[in-house]
């Protein structure tokens, strides 16, 4: 009888932590962040993405990964987002993340003199098409490098219904 019971209480368990990790469908696409050389972000230094779409159906979310020291200097970030698509039409969007408040206070998470940041810029988004899509993330402040940006990044998800 004890058996039985430990036996139902790990299965029970394990499928909890299943169901809470997600290892059934999966919503997420890709989540990659890279590190910016020096946190000395250049112009000619766009971090490259290439997504698989396999359902164009289905609506997704797309964000920015970004992380940045505490001695980045601005409570912003200009962030240029090219899309190019399976048939190589391309399209660039402008975004203007928000990293602190009017105060000065970070707005991201921080573990020590970093500061993490993952900014939403396209939601219940539907690609046109199947196939692979590829995206470009470049800066596009003043500065040239912009300093103390320490990781670039792309993360997309399946949109919850």
């Amino acid at each position: 009888m004890k058996r039985g019971i430990y036996f139902l209480s790990g299965f029970v368990l394990m499928a909890l932590l299943a169901i809470t990790t997600g290892c059934g469908k999966g919503g997420t696409i890709i989540d990659k962040n890279d590190d910016v050389e020096n946190h000395n972000w250049t112009y000619v230094n766009k971090f490259r993405y290439d997504v698989a779409i396999d359902d164009p159906g289905l609506t997704y979310n797309v964000y920015i990964n970004l992380r940045v020291t505490g001695d980045y200097k601005y409570s912003n970030i200009f962030i240029l987002l090219t899309q190019v698509d399976p048939d190589k039409k391309s399209t660039t969007t402008r975004f203007e993340l928000r990293l602190a408040d009017k105060d000065g206070a970070w707005l991201g998470d921080g573990s020590g003199n970093l500061y993490s940041f993952q900014q939403p810029v396209l939601t219940k988004y539907k690609f046109p098409a199947k196939g692979k899509y590829t995206f470009y993330i470049e800066q596009n402040m003043r500065d040239n490098p912009l300093r103390e940006v320490s990781d670039v990044g792309l993360r997309v998800e399946k949109a919850e219904k």
